[in-house]
């Protein structure tokens, strides 16, 4: 079974930053592949690539079996692609952007986007300038996906849409992929991605941290609460295959967020000189994401609820 995309060590520089470095995955075909990551992370930079409109600094990229760089038109006649803010013509009806779209994609584009156009109850006369933001959204799905198209890509699609129109791009994700068809999703919206994903990446400061399906993914994280008699306490190392995600000192406890950690290095942990106790839970894909992309999950005291971005997040989202 052929891969839908591949990334192997891709890399992409831009003055000041370094968007991507170094990311490998694979895709394939049937799933929902969801790429998580703050604002400024590489996400959109990486779709670029994906899609032909940008050549990366180095490494190598396939989507459907071709090279975006050498093959750009023929890539995009075979995916889909809804963004957060859809570049529609508005001065065109809703049915008038259909005719115009169809112009480029084989026979059939027409009828397939005039019948989901009616199963969303989107005037046909409408212009696009009249439409909600809801409705662009719908209209812009419809055209991406009036080819069948084997692969479709969103970036952040939900973005700012209303809780009906949410579940519908939700819904069609998991149609999508029961019929054999891919869905690559770029979003930072942990709840939404949960309730269909196959596959998660978590994609921070340019870097993939993780790559894994989502049931396998929560079932290996594990949050530690170390107790100790004195916070001076060292700790055992935690050996590989394990793999300490965050460490942060609280008082007389330790708090680990650990991948793949065992019965094995529980017993050892628990049997340390200093330590009076290890409590174990499971972690929600949330709590994986903040752990994964800010290196603790304890809230500073004096940090507002939506902190602003990092100099270099603002600086890498300008790039992407």
């Amino acid at each position: 079974m052929t891969s839908v995309i591949t990334a192997e060590q891709l890399t992409m520089r831009f003055r000041g930053c370094d968007a991507l470095r170094g990311v490998d995955f694979t895709i394939e075909p049937g799933s929902v592949f969801a790429l998580l990551g703050e604002n400024g992370a590489g996400k959109t930079t990486m779709i670029r690539i994906m899609t032909g409109f940008q050549k990366p600094t180095s490494g190598q990229c396939t989507v459907c079996g071709l090279d975006p760089t050498r093959h750009p038109l023929e890539v995009r006649r075979r995916v889909g692609y809804v963004s957060d803010s859809p570049a529609l013509y508005d001065w065109m009806s809703v049915g008038e952007i259909g005719w115009f779209t169809a112009s480029f994609f084989p026979k059939g584009f027409l009828e397939y986007y005039r019948e989901s156009i009616r199963r969303y109850e989107i005037p046909e006369d409408r212009k696009i300038r009249h439409l909600s933001k809801g409705q662009r959204a719908k209209v812009a799905l419809s055209l991406a996906l009036a080819h069948d198209p084997e692969l479709l890509i969103l970036d952040e699609p939900t973005s700012g849409l209303d809780p009906m129109v949410r579940r519908d791009f939700l819904e069609s994700m998991i149609d999508r992929a029961a019929s054999g068809r891919t869905v690559f999703l770029s979003s930072h919206q942990i709840s939404e991605v949960e309730r269909v994903a196959d596959t998660i990446a978590i994609l921070h400061e340019g870097k993939l941290r993780i790559v894994a399906p989502l049931n396998e993914l929560k079932q290996s994280m594990t949050e530690l609460t170390v107790s100790l008699d004195d916070p001076l306490v060292a700790i055992p190392t935690i050996d590989t295959p394990a793999e300490v995600m965050c460490d942060e000192l609280l008082g007389r406890q330790r708090r680990l967020v650990v991948r793949d950690f065992t019965p094995e290095m529980h017993t050892k942990l628990a049997s340390a000189t200093g330590v009076t106790g290890v409590s174990e839970r499971p972690l929600s894909l949330e709590e994986i994401f903040i752990a994964c992309t800010k290196g603790s999950l304890s809230r500073p005291a004096s940090a507002p609820e939506s902190a602003d971005e990092t100099p270099q997040e603002t600086a890498m989202e300008a790039a992407s």
